[in-house]
């Protein structure tokens, strides 16, 4: 049986060292090695799309892989790809390593400096159990399959310019489209997207926090049904516990959101966190929502350049849109556009809040009018970005340009993408 192999080395050096070894083995079929985790994770979710009979039996992660760290990408690999073997290559050969590995799914451990014999063997037991779940994948609910869904992160300029009005209503389209979707809460202390969808639920995103290993019957445990069919992670009641919610909780989360559902839309809020930080990093599209007014673009500028300086993502790889617009006002989205650097979303929102107020006030936002202006602006915003099927035969709204392709973890971008940037109210 041929094993192909796919090395994930950043060094040079390193790269050539274990590709060397690699054309030794027998019956081993070695693809080039990819640089970093977000070129490994787009190869990945490529050949997956195509059939999982396409992904290579074993993945080979250096130690010194980046932008993410060896054993995030590890975890990642193993959820999203759970017919694919992962091998770690380490020069630290401590049981606590070893252990730490094998928690976050790595198959085997082969320590540097590499040796023929041990990378045969470590190869060789990843490939036998790979084969082995391919041979039983899909026999069971319990599993994660598939190269992952989007996940759209939006964000707000500043408080109260209906980002999460915005986030709500994407995540409607994308489920009354046919999409599996989910709607994520991730402003930890002051979600309010229970209060708009009239939502009384226990659990929430914290309650997903401590877990190292989010299977999907953990996940639908801490996901909330809603009669719309959309599934939600709701912020925790009691604002306080969003900092149980770390940067490496929300990766887990997001990842496993994402190889279940469709659609993932999460509302980021207006106040960077680590939790919402890595949420943006990891999107395949990030929408920020601004005001035509001094004050939220200025918000709008200042968020975009503490993603680049944090190098969470870049200005351009962000789409923003224009809520509340109208023609009247002196400031328009082409100057939005060059003061903030991003890119204007082709659907401006109207400023016409009376239509709003009534499913606001009661938490129907999920009963908006059709004939609503608003909705219509959003939900074909919601097309823009790929988030809708189109109807059959039919080429997709806008072209799909705004959406992302990467699908990858949260990694700092290290070549012009095609994603975009994030936000809420």
């Amino acid at each position: 049986m041929t094993t192909r192999i796919l090395p994930a080395v950043g060094d040079p050096d390193a790269a050539r060292s274990v590709t060397t070894l690699l054309s030794q083995l027998p019956d081993a079929e070695p693809a080039a090695p990819v640089g970093d985790s977000t070129q490994l994770i787009d190869t990945l979710a490529r050949l997956a799309g195509e059939a999982i009979e396409e992904l290579p039996e074993v993945v080979l992660v250096h130690e010194r892989i980046g932008p993410v760290p060896a054993l995030e990408l590890i975890r990642e690999v193993s959820l999203r790809f759970p017919a694919v073997g992962v091998v770690l290559i380490t020069a630290d050969a401590s049981p606590g390593l070893f252990a730490a590995s094998m928690d976050a799914g790595a198959r085997g451990l082969a320590t540097l400096p590499l040796s023929y014999e041990e990378l045969a063997n470590r190869v060789q037991a990843a490939a036998l159990w790979s084969t082995g779940v391919r041979r039983h994948l899909g026999t069971g609910g319990d599993v994660f399959t598939g190269p992952g869904g989007t996940v759209v992160t939006v964000t707000g300029a500043k408080g109260g310019v209906g980002a999460t009005v915005t986030a709500v209503q994407l995540a409607l389209a994308a489920q009354a489209s046919g999409y599996t979707a989910a709607l994520v809460d991730l402003d930890l202390q002051t979600g309010d997207i229970a209060a708009y969808l009239d939502v009384q639920f226990r659990r929430s995103v914290v309650d997903l926090a401590a877990i190292t290993d989010i299977s999907p019957r953990v996940l639908s445990d801490a996901v909330f049904s809603h009669d719309t069919g959309l599934a939600l992670l709701l912020a925790p009641g009691e604002g306080e516990r969003g900092e149980e919610v770390s940067d490496r909780a929300a990766r887990q989360i997001v990842s496993a959101l994402r190889s279940r559902y469709e659609v993932v839309v999460i509302d980021c809020g207006s106040q960077m966190n680590g939790a919402n930080a890595a949420a943006i990093e990891m999107a395949d599209t990030a929408v920020l929502v601004t005001t035509p007014d001094v004050v939220a673009v200025r918000g709008a500028k200042r968020i975009v350049r503490m993603w680049d300086r944090l190098q969470i993502r870049k200005a351009e790889e962000t789409v923003t849109l224009v809520n509340r617009f109208n023609r009247n006002t002196e400031i328009q989205p082409p100057l939005i556009q060059r003061i903030t650097g991003t890119r204007m979303s082709g659907t401006a929102v109207p400023a016409n809040f009376k239509e709003l107020q009534g499913v606001v006030d009661s938490g129907r936002m999920h009963e908006l009018d059709p004939r609503s202006t608003v909705k219509q602006a959003l939900w074909a915003l919601a097309g823009e970005l790929g988030l809708v099927k189109p109807a059959q035969g039919a080429e997709p709204r806008g072209g799909g340009m705004l959406r992302g392709d990467r699908g990858s973890i949260g990694g700092r971008r290290r070549r012009g993408g095609t994603t975009s940037g994030g936000g809420r109210k």
